[in-house]
This record gives C-alpha cells, structure tokens and sequence, in this order.
C-alpha cells in the first residue's frame, strides 16, 4: 500500500502530469432528456465500479452496480440512454489493491450528511420564477453584511415562519417584523432599512460538522468544514433525506434575497476540508493535498490539512466549482477563507473565467489574505496572501486587517487598543486607511481591492472587544460610533458583521464556532432596545450619505489622489476628499473629514469659505438640512464630521 509520500513522487513526475491533465467541462453527472452521464476522473484507478440507490440513506444497499469504462486522460465514463434524476450514486474504485467507497467530488447535490451522490436534472428542480431571476443593479458603493443562516433566522421574536427559522426559506422572506407584529423591521427587512446593497453568505455548501438528522436541529457551526463542494449543506433545508430539496430551497432563498434587493456573495472554503473521508481522497489518494518531505499532512488551515491548489486538477476543480456555483445558483461573488492558501494563479484564473463570462468585475472577488500556520507548497508557486498583492488581479480583494486593528485594537489580543480606545501614536495608520493604504510601494492597485471592517463572525464583535477595553458603557458606545464612521469614511468597501447595528454581542466569546445557538443567534429583540434604534438609524444616514460621496466611494487606481491635506495630533486625524465627479455630480465638491478619539472637544480650523455640517456622531443625516460653518469648528469629544463645500 502506497504511502502519501509515494503518491506525492508519482503525482510531481512532469510526464504523469501531462498524460493525465483533463481540459473537458464534463467531469461529474449530467442528466437530461434521455441521458445519464456520469465522468470520474481517477488516473490511479485500476477499476471503477458505479453503485446506484433508492434514496440517500447511507446504510441502504444499492439495487445495481455497473462498472465504468476507462478512457483517455484518466476520465472513466459511464452513460445509459435515459434520464436518471432522482438516483442516488456513489463509487467503488480499486487503488493500489484496495477498494475505495467514494461521493462523486462533483456532486451536485447529495443525500443524508454527504455520503452519497444524487443524479439530478436541475432544469427540474427550480423554484417558480427562477428562470427570470436576476440581481438587482449596482450601486454607487458595495455595503456588505455577513450573515449565518442560522444564527440570522433562529430567533423566534425574528417574526420568520417556524417551520422555517434557520433554513433556506428564511430568506424568502423580506417583510418580516419584531414578534412577527408592528413596525420594527427584522431579518432582511432591517437589512435592507440599514442600507446594506450585499449579503455574504457563510458556509451554505454541504459541510460535515453538524449531523442533518439532528431532530432538534439544535447543533451548530459556521460551518468552514467541506465535505462536498459543489452540493448545499442539508441541514437548512426542509428535508435533508431529500437531495432535491436542498437545491430548490437555496435557489429560493437565491431569488429572494435578488428580489429584497441584495445581490449575494458566497463564503467558500477550498483551502481544506472537514477530514479526508471524502470524494477528492477517496478518488485520488493524496492528490488534493499538500504533504510535507516526510508524507505528512500539511496544517497550514490549522484544520489537519491543505488542498493543493497548484497542482493542475486541483486548480481546475477549484474554477469549476466556482463558475459551477455561479452559473446555477446566481451568485454575485465569492469570499475565500484563508485564501493566503490558495495560489495566486488560482485566484487570478478565478477573477479571470468569471470577467469573460459575466463582464469585468461583475462578481466580486475577495477573501483573508493570510493562513493559519505554514503550509508545504507541492509546486514553486506563489500563494494569495498580503505579501503578493501585486501579483492579484486588481479585482481581487482582500480583508485589511490592519485597518481592523488599528480602529478598535487587534483582534488576537482582547485588551489590545486601537485608535479609537487610547493607542498612541498609530494616527498615521488611520491616515494610510483613509486612502485604502495607497501609498509609496503599495501592493495595493485600487480601493476595490481593500474591504473594510470592524468586525466579522472571527473573534470578538465589536461592542465585545471594547467592552474588554473599556469598562465605562457610555464612553464605550461613543467609541463605537467612531469605529464605524472610521471605515465608513475610509476608501474600499465597507463589510460589517450582521447585528453589528444593534451593538450584537456574543457574551465575549471570541470563537464562537460550535458554541451553543443562544450565544451566536441574532436577538431581534435588541433591535428595539434603548439605543439600538438610534444606532441603526446613525447607520442608516452614513450608509446613505456614503453613496452620494464619489471621493469615499471612487474604486479607481487614483482614487486616493483624492485625499489630500491630511493632518494629525495625538488622538485626532484630519483629512480633505476631492469629491469631483462628472458622471455623476455631487452636491459638494470638496469634503472636510476629522475623527477625535479625545474625551475632551476639539478645535479646528476650517479652510477658506462655507462649509456644511454633514453628519456627526449624534446626527448622521445632518446633510439633509445642513447648517452651515466657517472658520472655527468645534467638534465634540470621541466624535467626527463630515463636512461639505460646494
């Protein structure tokens, strides 16, 4: 028996590479009038057996096998002239002696917990209406909220349907209120109040860390653990013994979200999976995986293993899953965990088939440009991280942690501050993340390539982190409106965590992944506390006046030639924005921006002529009726103006 350092000398010989390179778009099962295919590609098979199910039940026999034929480039093949939607399918293969069970890795769809395929004709599996689905139009700027299926619709005060809280059809719901009564809007109601133009969705492809046939439904995880890339996760739909339910119940929720006027961005997770019980092992031993000289598993997810992106399948089953999920499911873009595993040729390939196929960056494209540990490079090739920005296509993006943390403190240490909770010295950080770190020698090539945030489902929420910080509630509250008009006035996309507006909170807990649904659900209740209600609506003014500002809003490479005259003191940065624009005019041309961290106000003086007080942190829709200053300006402690000239 071949050990994963055997494999990995057979898989790097150049020779075995080029016989058993496949460029055909036809990998995995297609059925259609009169037509089962099914393509497997296993170059190490000796024989390969298909075993065909009555249902997805794992422990049931199959009612026929079938050997399948081996053809060129290690693609074996296996058709019959009639359509076989609805089977259930899996493979016997034999590999150096020993026989293999395995899930079709392009699976599109599979029965209970991943352990078997589903043939499925998906021109018959869509919701009414879904041919005629299409995103909702851009706009000036890109408001991103993260959200969990779950954690987003289990709360009963959300006013969802019961048989529906935390599952797909939540999502076809966009006129949901508090206690299902009244006038406060929740779910996607609130969200679309808020102004937010994006939903992310976290994990929603089948994962292996919560068991689908949970009668209480009350596991939970994020659910960065794949086990089948290319088919949704069971557990949030109506019936996870049915295949064909999953995809017609995301496909709804898809069409939803288009409808309530989100355009959506899938959270895809191909840098490891949940273990090695799956298609891509079980088909090609070690194939999809990086292992060190010695034949272990690399870690560089810190999850026990990494997918080998720069080995040529792998990258070509990366791509296809991509385009696979856009094509069928609609999706509006992709955010990469750990994409600093991932290689950069991948990702440029990525943002490449998808600005042929759907025009130049019409689907976003970002993700975490680091990893959790070393990984162990199967081939020379650079990967995805901050270090080679400059390698990624100008449309690739990443999370800039360093505008993170240089806000509200680092997120790997609680009590570690930022500018807006005491750190000195680190204004000039501020400043670079006002122009999305344009500077002299920067990697980065535009603001599209930075997003913007302060808090995501990783580590503490921000009202957590500066309650670490910061004991007093009221200053505290004060510091987090400046976070948020920190990076809401910064260059790049802004990208907040959901319930972020209502000062969400998980009880401090900083890896929240498998932690009880109480601790990680959304409270819509909270949207109605004391407070809460004015933060949303400071959200709301900012979000909107944001989208009538081309100097904060501006994605081109000279963008940040827009900043200018910018100054600092200890615990108070300022800034002026040329906000010209020809194509589509502003009411102000030049805009004033300060941030005072200072528990004491602070005095400024304006440049030459009338200025109009645009927003602060008390009144963020200020620039409906804007008062007019000249001269000196007071700006009150731990607070910041926007202010326009025209």
């Amino acid at each position: 028996m071949k050990s994963a350092k055997d494999w990995a000398k057979i898989y790097a010989n150049e020779k075995w590479q080029q016989e058993n390179y496949y460029v055909g778009n036809d990998l995995g099962a297609q059925c259609k009038i009169g037509l089962t295919t099914i393509n497997l590609w296993s170059p190490v098979a000796d024989e390969v057996t298909v075993n065909f199910f009555k249902d997805g039940n794992p422990d049931t026999r199959p009612y026929w096998t079938s050997p399948m034929r081996r053809d060129k480039r290690g693609v074996w093949r296996w058709s019959l002239p009639e359509n076989m939607h609805g089977t259930y399918y899996d493979f016997t293969l034999v590999i150096d002696g020993e026989k293999h069970f395995a899930v079709d890795p392009y699976a599109k769809s599979v029965g209970v917990n991943g352990k078997r395929g589903l043939l499925i004709d998906m021109s018959l599996v869509r919701p009414d209406g879904w041919s005629e689905d299409i995103a909702p139009a851009r706009t000036n700027e890109t408001v991103i909220d993260e959200i969990h299926l779950k954690e987003f619709s289990y709360d009963p005060a959300g006013g969802f349907p019961e048989n529906e809280r935390g599952k797909y059809l939540a999502l076809t719901h966009a006129d949901t209120v508090l206690n299902g009564a009244g006038q406060t809007p929740t779910g996607l109601n609130y969200l679309k109040s808020i102004g937010i133009t994006h939903v992310q969705l976290m994990p929603i492809y089948d994962y292996g860390s919560v068991n689908e046939l949970d009668k209480d439904q009350h596991e939970f995880n994020w659910g960065y653990d794949p086990v089948n890339y290319n088919a949704p996760e069971g557990s949030y739909s109506s019936d996870a013994s049915d295949g064909m339910a999953r995809v017609k119940e995301l496909r709804a929720a898809i069409m939803g979200l288009h409808r309530a006027g989100f355009r959506v961005i899938m959270d895809v997770v191909y840098n490891h999976t949940y273990n090695l019980d799956n298609g891509l092992q079980n088909t090609m031993p070690y194939y999809y995986y990086r292992t060190t000289p010695d034949g272990y598993l690399s870690n560089g997810s810190g999850c026990g293993n990494d997918i080998a992106s720069e080995r040529s399948m792998v990258q070509k089953y990366i791509v296809d899953s991509v385009l696979y999920w856009t094509r069928m499911y609609h999706m509006d873009g992709f955010r990469f965990d750990l994409m600093g595993l991932i290689t950069v040729d991948t990702m440029n390939e990525i943002r490449r088939r998808l600005d042929n196929k759907y025009g130049k960056g019409e689907k976003l494209v970002y993700g975490e440009p680091w990893t959790a540990g070393q990984t162990t490079l199967m081939l020379d090739k650079p990967l995805a991280d901050k270090s080679n920005m400059g390698l990624l296509d100008d449309g690739i993006g990443i999370f800039e942690d360093d505008t993170r943390d240089s806000i509200k403190g680092s997120a790997g240490d609680a009590g570690g501050l930022g500018f807006v909770n005491g750190a000195d010295g680190i204004e000039w950080k501020i400043q670079n993340s006002v122009k999305a770190w344009r500077n002299d020698g920067s990697p980065f090539k535009s603001p599209a390539c930075v997003i913007n945030y302060v808090s995501a489902h990783d580590n503490q929420t921000l009202w957590d982190k500066l309650t670490a910080t910061t004991p007093d509630e009221g200053t505290r509250r004060r510091q987090y409106r400046l976070s948020v008009g920190i990076y809401l006035t910064c260059q790049g996309r802004p990208f907040m965590l959901s319930g972020e507006s209502f000062y969400r909170t998980k009880g401090g807990n900083g890896n929240s992944h498998d932690a009880p649904i109480e601790i990680n659900e959304l409270r819509w209740e909270d949207v109605a506390k004391k407070g809460c209600e004015d933060l949303a609506n400071f959200y709301r003014g900012l979000i909107a006046l944001r989208q009538q500002l081309p100097g904060l809003y501006d994605k081109g490479g000279f963008a940040h030639t827009r900043i200018g005259s910018q100054w600092s003191q200890p615990g108070v940065v300022g800034f002026m924005v040329d906000n010209t624009d020809d194509e589509q005019p502003s009411l102000w041309k030049f805009l004033t921006i300060v941030y005072n961290r200072k528990n004491e106000p602070f005095e400024f003086e304006l440049a030459e002529g009338e200025w109009q007080v645009l927003a602060t942190s008390a009144d963020t829709y200020l620039w409906r009726h804007p008062e007019t200053e000249s001269g000196q300006y007071e700006l009150g402690p731990i607070d910041f103006v926007i202010l326009g000239q025209k």
